[in-house]
């Protein structure tokens, strides 16, 4: 079945005037219009004294972020969070579970940091994914059901909640793009759909040095990225450079007459426009040589770790939201646990097994290091895919696999300043059906616009100018969490 084809190119949300992903500057005109592009006609040098003259008089400015770890594929909510000791083999699984430092809490044996740190995590067991589909994967991520291009035509419309806090919020810092996707294919992640491009994610794969994996997470000894941080040769840093110092000079000239010493600050927030327009500190937070060599051994060389750790850097730097494809394969996604013979994402022992001690170290590797920075109750870290797995084994003749299960999963929550070492609804005894207190998308959705402070009353307009509210089906944000 073919896939509707998603946005490839992707811009800061205030810098709407460029037409290649990040802070390339395609021309003088460009170049003009994006060091003017602002907020109500403010240009960035008055848009960054603007905000710092409301720090200043005492007005409370929100660094809050989302870290979305996207388990691609739709992990096993028996296998992981959501453990059944009790039942058959068949229906169990191969796991046992673990006690945890929250009371009467267990989880999957596989994930031993987590249940060390679980005071420090909520996870949700009856998550409602009715709906929801993977390539493209955009149920979850956008909070509404009829976001499934698969069998919804105007799917692909619907924006991803990133999306919406780049439209409605921004980033934190102007000189960061608001909403980052680190992808390894265009169908894992939601877009900005009817709320235009500008608002699509940055793909933060073309902006950082990252380790090259196969398909199936076999090393490559190489490693990707592009320099999307140049500059054309005819705009050289020099010559930017020089430009700017001719602005100082004529504002010397000028703050003379100026006795309060508002033009001098205003080359301070020029200056900071400048450094905005030639991405340096967009470069310097996707640079992770510029990161101690401790730090990086701590979270690890693995590409999804070193993902983890600029997920951590962007959203200290400024940007809103991030979201990480946890995947390897391009196609339906890693965490796909099928175990069809021949197939490439084997069942529960074979394709499952793998991947969760190293999930359990990035998870607890980065609320860790949130804590110890003084981030975590900044930064709402989530852990989720698309759906859940069928309770029983063996679906399309595979010995240990699980099928898809848009029935009922599993997810967790860390950080966001949010109540935690809880559980939050349950499944059956089997782990199929949800059996006390139903999560929606829409209630997903309206916590994290409650966390990031973006009113839940919000609409935005479709292209025929109808509006339509960000959060659907009467979504509530999780009453246990705040």
């Amino acid at each position: 079945m073919s896939h509707p084809v998603q946005h490839a190119n992707h811009a800061f949300a205030h810098f709407n005037p460029l037409e290649r992903e990040g802070l390339t500057v395609l021309s003088r005109r460009n170049m003009l219009k994006a060091g003017l592009a602002g907020m109500a006609g403010l240009s960035v040098p008055e848009l960054l004294r603007t905000r710092a003259e409301a720090a200043a008089a005492g007005e409370a400015i929100s660094y809050k972020s989302v870290i979305l770890l996207w388990m691609t594929g739709g992990p096993s909510q028996i296998d992981t969070w959501d453990p059944k000791p009790e039942r058959p083999y068949n229906n169990r699984g191969p796991f046992a579970p673990i006690s945890t430092a929250v009371p009467g809490t267990i989880i999957c044996e596989h994930l031993p940091k987590q249940a060390a740190m679980m005071d420090r995590f909520t996870l949700i067991r009856s998550v409602d994914p009715k709906k929801s589909n993977h390539q493209p994967n955009q149920v979850m991520q956008t909070g509404n059901r009829e976001a499934a291009p698969r069998v919804n035509r105007r799917g692909a419309s619907y924006p991803a909640i990133g999306s919406i806090v780049s439209k409605i919020r921004g980033a934190n810092h102007p000189a960061m793009p608001p909403y980052v996707v680190f992808q390894k294919h265009p169908t894992h992640v939601a877009w900005a759909g009817d709320l235009g491009k500008q608002y699509d994610p940055f793909n933060g794969n073309n902006a950082a040095v990252l380790p090259a994996y196969d398909l199936v997470g076999k090393p490559l000894n190489r490693t990707t990225g592009a320099n999307i941080f140049g500059l054309p040769g005819a705009l050289s840093v020099d010559r930017l450079s020089n430009r700017h110092a001719l602005m100082q000079d004529l504002d010397r000239l000028r703050s003379g007459l100026d006795q309060s010493g508002s033009m001098e600050a205003l080359d301070e927030y020029g200056h900071q426009a400048l450094d905005m327009l030639l991405g340096r500190r967009a470069q310097q937070a996707f640079d992770l040589s510029r990161e101690p060599v401790e730090s990086r051994e701590r979270y690890g060389d693995h590409l999804w770790c070193q993902q983890t750790l600029l997920a951590r850097r962007l959203v200290e730097a400024g940007v809103s939201f991030v979201t990480l494809d946890l995947s390897y394969h391009t196609a339906s996604g890693t965490w796909d646990n099928h175990g069809i013979p021949g197939g490439v994402y084997g069942g529960i022992s074979t394709g499952l097994k793998p991947l969760l001690p190293l999930f359990d170290h990035l998870l607890t590797t980065l609320v860790s290091d949130l804590e110890e920075r003084g981030l975590l109750d900044d930064v709402l870290v989530i852990a989720m895919g698309e759906f859940g797995r069928t309770p029983n084994m063996g679906t399309q003749k595979s010995v240990d696999g699980r099928n898809h299960w848009p029935v009922v999963m599993s997810m967790c929550l860390a950080g966001g300043g949010l109540r935690h070492g809880q559980v939050i609804g349950a499944s059956n005894r089997q782990g199929g059906e949800i059996s006390e207190r139903p999560v929606t998308p829409g209630d997903l959705a309206a916590t994290i616009y409650r966390h990031m402070g973006v009113p839940l009353e919000t609409a935005y307009l479709d292209p025929r100018g109808r509006p339509n509210p960000i959060v659907q089906e009467n979504g509530k944000p999780l009453p246990e969490l705040f």
